[in-house]
């Protein structure tokens, strides 16, 4: 009898082992990630891309909760180009023909309206921040060919 007390004893603080084990490898791995998460945050906020993971890790996603904050800082200077370009297409309209210039006006409003839309949601605007400023764009070469 005294070798299967010993036996039970060994495998009872076998599984301990095992679990001790198992919480400090999930907690590592837990700390890994906010660190790769924080890591791809900052890479993408200082040099606007993302850092593409390596083959073998098929996906790779985080939330940006401390990120968002971080752009509506920069929002405001993001808005002041649309001012100025209603400053520009005033003029512009007895130059271009009503119809070119009302159709780019109302593809700046729309894209607006989207990203104004996406902000308030929390989603990733970068796409509909570079359609506004491709449409603004077209506004002022507009502009400048007429």
């Amino acid at each position: 009898m005294d070798a299967i007390s010993e036996y039970q004893k060994w495998k009872q603080q076998g599984e301990s082992l095992r679990l001790q084990a198992k919480q400090a490898m999930e907690t590592r791995f837990r700390d890994l990630l906010l660190e790769a998460a924080h890591i791809a945050q900052e890479y993408h906020r200082d040099f606007g891309a993302a850092l593409k993971p390596p083959a073998s890790i098929t996906t790779f996603r985080y939330k940006t909760a401390a990120g968002s904050k971080a752009k509506k800082k920069t929002a405001p200077a993001r808005q002041a180009p649309p001012t100025a370009g209603h400053a520009v297409t005033a003029p512009l309209q007895s130059r271009l023909g009503n119809n070119a210039l009302a159709e780019l006006q109302r593809r700046r409003v729309q894209v607006q309206k989207k990203l104004e839309a996406a902000k308030a949601a929390g989603k990733p605007t970068r796409n509909l921040e570079d359609k506004l400023y491709q449409v603004e764009d077209e506004i002022r070469l507009a502009g400048n060919a007429a």
